[in-house]
């Protein structure tokens, strides 16, 4: 097991993933630009070092300054939380290269599952459906050529992305002139990579995704699955698993496929596989994301499965301790994403209590919410014995979360959790279009 650290990353994750090195003895590294030396995740550390400026291209996006800072340290591994480097191959070949374990998959296999249509290939064989699309694209003209033969509207999206950057929908060749560049620049700014991909819009649909986790000896357990179809410009606000809108057998059929999936890429550590549910009950796989996801809380919150210390156990070579049939999956847990709408100075912080009702965040009095990097403040999650139980003790908590000077979308999530669509479960992508 590692004795020490490096977290490449800032905010809530990185109080969340120092919270669990703690736990676990081992001593931790931050790294921070110049905006967040008063940060949490800084004066939580046993060790920091500040990287570059506040521009995330010049500090949490380079390369060289993370690797050195944990040479330096003596961290044998480095955590990439998620977004910036967390799905960069490049930057876990170089740790490897350095003798750093990078904590995620291989550089090799982060390669091959870079490749849309190697993933689809994969999923494919393991009984997967896959939604039409294409491979990384080299030009605007290559774009307009394959949303010709794939039919619009379609979906463009980057190839390193994630957390709703880089997404546009295209509804005809104009529309995909005028985005193209834009999201390439915003992919590029966001994770060092500018490179796009199509596929094929399916519309109305749910948004599901299924966690999992591997070890280094074959062994592939799924967290079952969590649906994210309340979004607002491609940003997810609403978490919950398991999904109302997938029954029983469903979830054996689709948890049985991914892990078959996962054990052909010979994936190691934690992922997600995301899918599209049309309104015929069709599960379309779009992409596998190669790290921690924002809302693994809930999957946690369910199952009773620390996922960022088990991510650190199979980066450490350590086999799981459990099988499929051990996980629990009864009751339901529901996660509100907390954003600032504005930067502002935080003056007052309230956080519910009570059984079951958890939130992360790196908020403390005073702190500055700046505006160069992602608005998320927190994360509120509960978990109750029934949807109905858990929907009261959401509703509860959000009007007891007091965050005082600073904007935040508190009163729109809890319209959206009263809204009656999202009462009965029967909500979809379409249900937060008209925001």
């Amino acid at each position: 097991m590692f004795s020490k650290i490096l977290i490449a990353n800032r905010g809530e994750i990185a109080v969340r993933i120092i919270r669990a090195c703690k736990e676990m003895g081992i001593s931790t590294v931050a790294v921070y630009s110049e905006a967040d030396k008063e940060a949490l995740h800084v004066q939580l550390a046993d060790d920091s070092y500040c990287i570059g400026p506040a521009s995330a291209a010049e500090s949490y996006l380079n390369e060289s300054r993370i690797i050195e800072a944990a040479l330096l340290s003596g961290a044998q591994a480095i955590h990439p939380g998620y977004g910036f480097l967390s799905e960069n191959a490049h930057f876990a070949r170089e740790c490897e290269n350095n003798g750093v374990v990078f904590i995620g998959p291989s550089a090799a296999v982060m390669e091959k599952l870079s490749n849309k249509a190697g993933v689809k290939q994969i999923a494919q064989e393991a009984g997967l459906s896959t939604i039409p699309g294409t491979a990384a694209l080299t030009s605007v003209e290559e774009a307009l050529e394959k949303a010709e033969e794939i039919g619009y509207p379609v979906m463009l999206k980057a190839c390193e992305g994630g957390g709703g950057r880089g997404i546009r929908q295209i509804n005809d060749k104009e529309s995909l002139l005028r985005e193209y560049p834009l999201a390439s620049s915003e992919s590029e700014a966001a994770f060092g990579d500018g490179s796009l991909y199509l596929e094929k819009f399916i519309y109305p649909a749910r948004h599901i995704e299924v966690q999992i986790l591997a070890d280094e000896d074959g062994n592939v357990v799924a967290l079952g699955e969590r649906d994210c179809s309340l979004q607002y410009h491609h940003q997810k606000l609403i978490e919950e698993t398991p999904s109302p809108g997938v029954d029983p057998e469903q979830r054996e059929v689709l948890l049985a496929a991914c892990i078959k999936a996962v054990k052909k890429m010979e994936y190691v550590g934690v992922g997600t596989l995301e899918f599209l549910r049309d309104t015929e009950g069709n599960f379309w796989f779009m992409e596998m994301n190669v790290r921690l996801q924002v809302e693994h809380c809930v999957t946690e919150m369910l199952t009773r499965k620390d996922l960022v210390k088990w991510q650190i156990r199979t980066a450490a070579g350590v086999p799981l301790s459990f099988q499929q049939e051990e996980l629990p999956f009864a009751g339901t847990a529901i996660e509100c994403r907390i954003n600032a709408a504005s930067p502002g100075t935080l003056q007052i912080l309230h956080v519910p209590g009570g059984p079951f009702v958890r939130f992360d965040t790196c908020l403390v009095q005073g702190l500055e919410v700046s505006p160069y990097y992602d608005s998320l403040l927190g994360k509120l999650i509960v978990y109750a014995g029934t949807r109905e139980e858990a929907l009261r003790k959401m509703k509860a908590a959000l009007c007891e979360l007091i965050i005082g000077g600073i904007n935040t979308n508190i009163e729109d999530q809890l319209r959206l959790i009263s809204d009656e669509r999202f009462m009965t479960g029967d909500y979809d992508l379409r249900m937060t279009e008209s925001r």
